[in-house]
């Protein structure tokens, strides 16, 4: 089952040509059957994120949300923020693995990552680091797993059409 992916890099730097990172995730998502729906950069512009994240929630045809970018603890990385006002459920052991599994490759530069995730109106959103590394090690230690209906015991793709059955028109059971 593959899923319709928006992969979205934070910057106020980049170009398509230059963002390697976004460009890895765009790659390696349809290399793992799932369909991009839209790449874009946007600026580090914090309304305007929390904006394309709720447009984008909203639209039937968007189950995640990959963000590249901002995540970091200077004045202009405001991704987590972002992030947190769209959000209804927060998944912390996203961020946590994420670390955890940077820790291996980075050491302690690890704990200036406040990559996140969450839920909001059915769609699932990631934010990673901009580096293309950091988005390396989240798609293979993590989300190359959970967006696959076929890892077990469980992932996040079997969970899509339960997290807001209006949304996809499919009926919620138990």
């Amino acid at each position: 089952m593959g899923l319709n992916i928006v992969v979205c890099t934070i910057s106020d730097t980049r170009s398509i040509e230059t963002d390697t990172s976004g460009g890895y995730l765009a790659t390696s998502l349809q290399a793992a059957g799932h369909t991009l729906i839209e790449r874009r950069i946007l600026p580090d512009d914090k309304s305007l994120l929390v904006q394309t994240f709720k447009d984008w929630g909203n639209q039937s045809n968007v189950d995640v949300i990959l963000c590249t970018g901002g995540t970091g603890i200077t004045a202009r990385d405001i991704t987590p923020e972002a992030v947190s006002e769209v959000v209804e459920k927060s998944l912390p052991g996203f961020g946590e693995l994420f670390r955890w599994l940077s820790y291996q490759t980075i050491g302690t530069s690890t704990v200036q990552s406040r990559a996140c995730a969450g839920v909001f109106s059915g769609t699932l959103i990631f934010a990673l680091p901009g580096s293309t590394g950091a988005c390396k090690d989240a798609w293979k230690g993590i989300l190359l797993q959970q967006l696959d209906i076929t890892h077990k015991p469980c992932n996040f793709a079997m969970l899509i059409h339960r997290l807001d059955g209006a949304k996809r028109h499919v009926p919620i059971t138990e």
